[in-house]
């Protein structure tokens, strides 16, 4: 093996480009996206459960709501609070959410979840 010393280096150079992403990004994280409330959701001043709670359990209470109000024809929700609502994703909660590029599409492509609520569900129409 008379090539030994280039064979390492070219070994050496190859893992390095290979992580060099890795390391060139760490302990750097995309800035979070600020959703944009609408106008009606900044008067209403809550959603149907805590702030908290919805980003983190919006998803499971959404299909939560799908399961209930299709199979079992369960179409109230109680809030935490005691407050009634629809189980609608249009009807209630698209009515105060409704700019979904603002609101919906900046966390979901942060996290690079691609929900797939609007295979059934027609997408909100939106002002430019």
């Amino acid at each position: 093996m008379y090539d030994r010393g280039k064979i390492l280096t070219l070994l050496i150079v190859g893992i390095g480009l290979l992580l060099f992403p890795v390391f060139y990004t760490a302990g750097k994280a995309a800035k979070a996206p600020v959703p944009e409330l609408s106008a009606k959701a900044k008067e209403a001043k809550e959603c149907i459960e805590p702030a908290s709670l919805m980003r983190t359990q919006h998803m499971k209470i959404l299909d939560a709501w799908r399961s209930e109000a299709v199979r079992e024809n369960d179409r109230l929700y109680r809030s935490s609070t005691g407050k009634t609502y629809d189980k609608s994703l249009q009807n209630t909660c698209m009515s105060c959410h409704s700019n979904k590029s603002q609101f919906c599409d900046q966390c979901h492509n942060y996290v690079g979840a691609n929900p797939f609520c609007w295979d059934c569900h027609l997408a909100p129409k939106e002002n430019q």
